[in-house]
């Protein structure tokens, strides 16, 4: 029996919790257990609560005990409790309890659902401010095929209890959503924050799968995350997969390249392998625990002033088709990038850049809107453990080979720039090829739109195969995009 998604004026009025703990409750079809470690039971007391909650809860457990809990979960290879595994076992687990007791000749129309979380909250010393698994397995057809959505969440409150009821009031979200709003994945992702400030957590991974969910780009939705001010920053992996940001930085050496990428061309690729050499070479860089990553900036997605998101789709396709890691962010300045990965490691950072990016940096302009002004984005830039990797250029107008000897700054950060280029914190990429170095993502991109040729000898290998076979960036003008890359990869020949 099809669950009947009846009106609701969630645009304009916000259903309280307890309406909709309530409407979950009096739902006589919706049946389901509630598992949740590290928080206390914060989500099924808003349930309990509401009343009527015979008819939907089948149980509510709370393995705290972490014997218990792997007696009843399994042990985890890295004897960790709050991580995406265990949350998923807990979903798997449950929902076998589920089918084997609850039996289906009885009861034809239930809808189950299992709904999880394993989280850490805030430790004593107040250094550890917390973070969560949460997750909802279930129907939305009474023996129909399974959906999931999981999620990953930051605390920033400072207060145990704070953090227990920010839980359960996002797991009522979850729950309320998943069920009246799973044909609106856009809105049930803005509806997570219900009756809760952006202050209180952050939300920085979400994966959607499942028959309902079958259409759903999770990398789409991670642009939401980031678009809503939910998170900073998402990172997906060459797979095209979301990945936890942790998963991949922490305590990780981070080499950084920002750009357009639209699209990824040979100058891109070789800013990317000649500061990589460089970067493996230096004091303090492990390259087994190195990662790289290519990060597009929010403002870089803007066209005509909104997200364009077929074009975000190409430009990630191509560079996790080149087998790359890719961040977007909310970050403008090159500072809070920085800031953003010293939440996750201490290592040495390094920073790849071309000679406009870097003279950008130093222009005053871009930090009006903070207190310190250039010179506190300044510490924070390069108070750690960073090292900027400057790709040359050749001047449009002399035809002059532009480095960091002498390129030119504004006059007033003259002083400032010689502080930081003479303390080593900026290297010039020497090993360049000065027959790329005329080449431009934008002339790569008007020549594709228009489409003319010669763009194909501007990219690295096999990827202006791919734009003509996708038809990525506009290639051949299309209302509906028949073909995916994700997964897809460029194979080289060695």
């Amino acid at each position: 029996m099809k669950i009947t998604i009846d009106g609701d004026k969630e645009f304009d009025d916000i259903p309280s919790l307890k309406s909709k703990a309530l409407r979950i409750n009096l739902n006589k079809n919706i049946y389901g257990t509630f598992a949740e470690i590290g928080a206390g039971q914060e989500t099924a007391r808003q349930f309990f609560r509401a009343g009527g909650a015979s008819g939907t809860i089948a149980k509510a457990m709370s393995a705290y005990d972490k014997d218990f809990s792997d007696a009843i979960y399994g042990i985890e290879g890295d004897r960790r409790y709050v991580t995406e595994s265990r949350l998923r076992k807990m979903l798997s687990h449950e929902m076998s309890l589920m089918e084997e007791r609850i039996t289906r000749d009885k009861n034809p129309n239930k809808i189950f659902f299992t709904y999880a979380n394993t989280v850490a909250t805030i430790d004593f010393a107040k250094q550890f401010k917390g973070h969560g698994w949460v997750g909802i397995k279930y129907q939305v057809e009474a023996g129909a095929d399974y959906n999931e959505i999981i999620l990953h969440v930051r605390f920033k409150e400072t207060d145990a209890r704070l953090q227990q009821e920010t839980l359960g009031v996002l797991g009522t979200n979850l729950i309320y959503g998943a069920f009246y709003k799973y044909n609106e994945p856009k809105k049930l992702l803005r509806y997570l924050y219900d009756h809760l400030d952006k202050d209180q957590l952050e939300i920085d991974t979400i994966n959607f799968s499942g028959p309902v969910f079958k259409l759903v780009d999770n990398r789409l939705m991670s642009l939401q995350l980031v678009k809503n001010g939910m998170t900073d920053a998402v990172v997906f992996g060459p797979d095209g997969n979301n990945v936890l940001p942790a998963r991949i930085f922490y305590k990780k050496n981070i080499l950084a390249l920002r750009g357009s990428f639209r699209p990824v061309t040979k100058v891109n690729v070789a800013m990317y392998e000649k500061s990589y050499e460089m970067f493996v070479q230096e004091n303090k860089v492990d390259e087994d625990k190195t990662v790289v990553v290519f990060e597009i900036t929010l403002s870089n997605l803007r066209a005509e002033g909104k997200i364009d998101e077929q074009d975000f789709i190409d430009r990630a396709d191509l560079l996790c088709a080149l087998g790359h890691s890719v961040m977007i962010s909310n970050f403008q300045e090159y500072f809070k990038v920085v800031e953003y990965f010293s939440n996750y490691t201490k290592a040495r950072m390094g920073l790849a850049m071309g000679v406009s990016n870097l003279v950008d940096i130093f222009d005053e302009k871009y930090y009006r809107h903070i207190s310190g002004g250039i010179l506190e984005a300044f510490g924070k830039l390069f108070f750690k453990d960073l090292k900027v990797y400057l790709y040359p250029m050749f001047d449009p107008e002399t035809g002059e080979l532009i480095n960091s000897e002498n390129l030119k700054v504004y006059p007033r950060m003259k002083e400032l720039y010689k502080f930081f280029k003479y303390n080593g914190k900026v290297i010039d990429i020497e090993d360049y090829d000065e027959s790329i170095m005329n080449i431009f993502s934008r002339e790569a991109l008007s020549l594709i739109e228009k489409g003319d040729s010669g763009w194909e000898d501007m990219l690295p290998e096999g990827t202006a195969d791919l734009i003509k076979d996708f038809r990525l960036f506009g290639y051949t003008r299309r209302t509906l995009k028949p073909l995916t890359l994700k997964h897809r990869t460029i194979t080289k020949d060695k």
